[in-house]
């Protein structure tokens, strides 16, 4: 999102966050009691596969060894954990291609110029709230080097969570985290992060126009794809953007930011430079939908039954110290709902064009709560004009296929990961069911619905009796 309504970027670099791989007992250890067997079979489930083909399965019986999908057809296996299937709609982990997780990030001497106190985050309690909302996979648009810890603290089975990508983030301008001002220097960026392990790299708004360029086309000659901002450096000559184009454009607002009016007519043109490039969008609708509300009340923040899942630092922040909150004007409350307004028509006009969508979140902007959100994004694409169908394509199939994962998970198949959702009721009739979870099959491990139940509540309590520790305005000493 733009500097100007996007203060995520800025408000997470304040603190060093060092995440704890530990997983709290009273959470995990019912957790991985559920995997018992390695061997489970889902008996007369209908399967949502989410191919291209789109068939249904009927009556089905899933079977799993392991983290492995070994068959679609049955019989269940002797010895093998029997889940009853009748009634529920089997379909693939979920994607967010848009978060934040906390770990690793500094304040500048700028932003913090004392020693920041240092937080401590559990990894368990950062990933329950998206494994119990069904996601299985995240996109970190905003990767440090302790998120390395955390996602080899899932894929080794320390902790209960989904499988995190991650995208080195290369900015201009300033002299803070990792910049570059000119090609020569972009093209380094991109090998150092490469040397780092990086698997994307994310470009950010105050790049140049050559560096910008420099940097997508070095990533490509080394198989990386790219995502991120359209610079600032953009503004008034938006098709320069799209002569080296990105993989994929962020947000919405990255091409609403070159309207004036917020025209139809804009709407077709943004789509149609989309569309011509081959370039993929992550809308990011709700978090705009967020930012709008927080304009005008802090009211839905409140009342959020998901605001309990928050860790406390971040209540904090979010309640007393919210800059779309303090800073609003009428003026700016139309703004942003003008946007609303335009997401919602530029969706439409770029499903209509078959340009590919993916559902993300921005997760820990002010409002926008890990796992939660994510459902929310997909009831705001079906509004949008998009169909059930096609809303659960750009949160299972599609991210995988842009991540390159695609041969490992994102469909419902043999030899597949088992990273599933159970759901009680179709999501293809109402994608609302989406979030009528019965339990998580990931990388094989079974959660089923009190585990998740007791996981949520055990974060929830914690987060309440830990409140008082975390204030936001005392830990930035105003």
């Amino acid at each position: 999102m733009t500097t100007f309504i996007r203060m995520i970027a800025v408000q997470c670099l304040f603190i060093l966050f060092l995440a704890s791989s530990s997983i709290h007992p009273a959470s995990a250890q019912d957790a991985s009691s559920a995997q018992a067997s390695v061997l489970y079979a889902i008996e007369h489930v209908t399967v949502l596969p989410m191919t291209e083909d789109g068939v249904v399965l009927h009556d089905a019986t899933v079977v799993i060894e392991g983290d492995r999908i070994i068959s679609l057809e049955g019989p269940a296996p002797d010895g093998a954990q029997r889940i009853d299937g009748s009634g529920r709609f089997l379909i693939p982990g979920l994607v967010d291609m848009h978060v934040h997780v906390p770990g690793g990030v500094y304040l500048t001497p700028q932003e913090y110029p004392t020693q920041p106190p240092t937080v401590h985050f559990n990894t368990q309690d950062i990933m329950t709230p998206y494994i119990a909302n069904g996601v299985t996979t995240i996109f970190n648009l905003g990767a440090n080097p302790a998120h390395f810890g955390q996602r080899d603290a899932v894929e080794n089975g320390d902790v209960i969570g989904p499988h995190m990508a991650l995208a080195a983030l290369i900015d201009g301008g300033g002299q803070s985290g990792r910049i570059a001002n000119t090609p020569s220097d972009g093209r380094q960026a991109v090998r150092d992060a490469i040397a780092e392990g990086y698997e994307f790299i994310k470009l950010y708004s105050r790049l140049d126009a050559e560096t910008y360029a420099a940097i997508i086309d070095e990533a490509h000659q080394h198989g990386l794809r790219t995502v991120g901002h359209i610079p600032n450096a953009f503004q008034g000559r938006l098709e320069g953007a799209f002569e080296t184009p990105l993989d994929m454009v962020a947000h919405a607002e990255e091409l609403t930011k070159h309207t004036e009016n917020f025209s139809d007519d804009d709407a077709e043109r943004f789509c149609q430079l989309l569309a011509d490039s081959g370039t993929w969008l992550t809308p990011t609708m709700m978090v705009m939908e967020r930012i709008s509300s927080q304009s005008r009340s802090l009211d839905s923040i409140r009342e959020s039954h998901a605001f309990q899942y928050v860790h406390p630092l971040f209540q904090s922040k979010w309640l007393t110290a919210n800059q779309y909150n303090e800073n609003s004007t009428p003026e700016r409350t139309a703004y942003f709902e003008n946007m609303v307004d335009f997401h919602r028509r530029l969706v439409r006009v770029c499903r209509t064009a078959g340009v590919p969508m993916l559902a993300g979140t921005d997760t820990l902007t002010s409002g926008v709560v890990a796992g939660f959100s994510l459902h929310d994004e997909l009831e705001l694409m079906v509004d949008a004009g998009l169909t059930n169908e096609e809303a659960l394509a750009s949160a299972t199939r599609l991210p995988s296929i842009w991540l390159g994962v695609d041969s490992d998970r994102g469909t419902v198949d043999v030899g597949k990961r088992a990273d599933l959702v159970l759901l009680e009721a179709d999501p293809t009739q109402d994608i609302r069911n989406a979030r009528l979870i019965s339990g998580v099959f990931i990388n094989g491990r079974w959660v089923d619905r009190s585990t998740l139940d007791s996981m949520l509540a055990d974060l929830s309590q914690r987060n309440t009796e830990s409140r008082d520790q975390y204030d936001w305005n005392r830990i930035r000493g105003r």
